[in-house]
């Protein structure tokens, strides 16, 4: 016993019974972080499962679709693999594969300029978009909460109808004598019918009429929820209410802003639909050129291809933004 023990008046191996007794009390709260973190791991490995599933197989499988070669079958491509024929035949159609189909998508200047015209059409439709849904987002978010519901509705009320409907909606609109040729007609603004429909311009006018909900919504929840009271103490500082937006409302809205961009832009690259139906013999998206190749050519092979490459052209700047701006949020910190 030490000199401390005999002052403390605390008897010889009290420590050891302290921890003896403190044992289960430790145990006991050990194991409910073990539980949790069970469930923890549970939890993140549903929506990996999911992604598993129905994201990362189908896209193996049309992976090596593309790197076959087309034939008159069923299905169009060799080599099939059969699991009964043995790991020879297994081996044998593993060296059949090749990168022939991606050499050629680089030798016809059809798919790369399919690529390049997708992506200009949907970084313009993408601005396009940016430019009418700010003001609507902001409007609705500094407007009476009141009528918020109300105004958030009547963004989601053309989800309410098909989305083919809606498009086919347009044709009755933009077409030589539709409803909108007739309205400019009956001001006296026009003297001739406008050729609005099969152009870029009815493209333009399918894509951000179908995907402005997607931009304004996620900008709506970043607008709703910025602090008024920077924007009065800027006031109180001298700041006229324009250097305010500027300086204050734009920058801390730049997530949703992006947030919104990323889901008018990626859907828009690939769009079918909208430049089938509205679009001319001149509009040159890649959709287009997917189905063309899946459906009238029944080249499996390369449609495959092209579909991969637009997929890495979509995933990549966005994962490595996406890294990017994690980086500069660690810093931040």
């Amino acid at each position: 016993m030490t000199a401390g023990d005999s002052a403390s008046g605390a008897p010889f191996g009290s420590t050891a019974r302290e921890a003896a007794t403190d044992g289960p009390d430790i145990e006991r709260t050990v194991r409910p972080r073990v539980r949790r973190g069970l469930g923890g791991w549970l939890l993140i490995a549903v929506p990996y499962l999911w992604l598993l599933t129905f994201f990362l197989a189908p896209f193996f499988i049309v992976f090596k679709i593309s790197l076959s070669e087309v034939a008159v079958a069923i299905p169009p491509y060799l080599p099939t693999f059969d699991l009964a024929a043995g790991w020879d035949a297994f081996v044998s159609g593993i060296t059949a594969l090749s990168i022939d189909n991606y050499l050629w998508l680089t030798e016809d200047s059809l798919y790369w300029k399919s690529y390049v015209s997708s992506i200009v059409i949907a970084a313009t439709s993408t601005l396009i978009a940016l430019i009418v849904g700010y003001p609507m987002a902001y409007g609705m978010a500094r407007a009476p909460k009141a009528w918020r519901p109300t105004l958030l509705m009547l963004v989601i009320l053309p989800f309410w109808t098909s989305f083919l409907i809606r498009v086919y909606a347009w044709i009755g609109i933009l077409k030589t004598e539709g409803l909108l040729n007739q309205f400019l007609l009956w001001l006296g603004l026009i003297d001739t019918p406008l050729t609005i429909l099969n152009t870029n311009v009815a493209v333009y006018i399918g894509i951000v009429y179908s995907y402005l909900p997607f931009l304004v919504l996620p900008l709506y929840a970043t607008l709703e929820k910025l602090d008024e009271s920077l924007l009065e103490a800027a006031s109180d500082l001298g700041s006229p209410p324009w250097r305010s937006f500027w300086t204050i409302t734009v920058p801390l809205s730049l997530p949703g802003v992006i947030a919104g961009c990323f889901l008018v832009f990626i859907p828009a690259v690939g769009e079918f639909v909208i430049p089938d139906l509205l679009g001319g013999s001149d509009t040159l998206m890649i959709g287009k050129t997917l189905w063309t190749e899946f459906f009238n050519n029944r080249d499996w092979p390369v449609s495959s291809a092209v579909a991969v490459l637009l997929l890495l052209i979509l995933v990549v700047p966005i994962v490595l933004f996406q890294n990017q701006q994690q980086r500069a949020t660690e810093k931040g910190r």
